[in-house]
């Protein structure tokens, strides 16, 4: 199976367009790097969902995701309790979880009107 990362942070007060407008702009070319998401779960606050290959990969891109998140520091609020400011979180997938298919909505048929 994959792994996944997770990264929160708390951005700055007027910095929320800058951050997002920072993510849109990466062009992340990590080696095992399937996608992620850039999520807003709160006013300031945003989670970072990236997908992988595996954990080996995530290790891997380690420095290269360091040096993205330089650019970004400036639009960054400290978390504290000694996270800095990021909480980042990364492991295997255990369980993968699929959307179950929902039968197509009915349609009411219309009768014709003839003129």
């Amino acid at each position: 199976m994959g792994a996944y990362n997770v990264v929160r942070f708390r951005v700055k007060p007027g910095c929320e367009q800058r951050f997002i407008d920072a993510h849109k702009k990466a062009k992340p070319a990590f080696k095992g790097f399937r996608g992620g998401a850039l999520v807003k779960t709160g006013e300031r606050d945003f989670c970072f969902v990236g997908e992988w290959s595996g954990l080996q990969k995530i290790a891997g891109a380690r420095p290269i995701m360091i040096g993205l998140l330089d650019g970004m520091r400036e639009y960054l609020e400290d978390l504290g309790n000694g996270l800095g400011v990021t909480d980042p979180v990364s492991g295997e997938v255990v369980v993968t979880l699929k959307a179950s298919k929902r039968p197509p909505p009915k349609t009411t048929k219309r009768k014709k009107v003839r003129k």
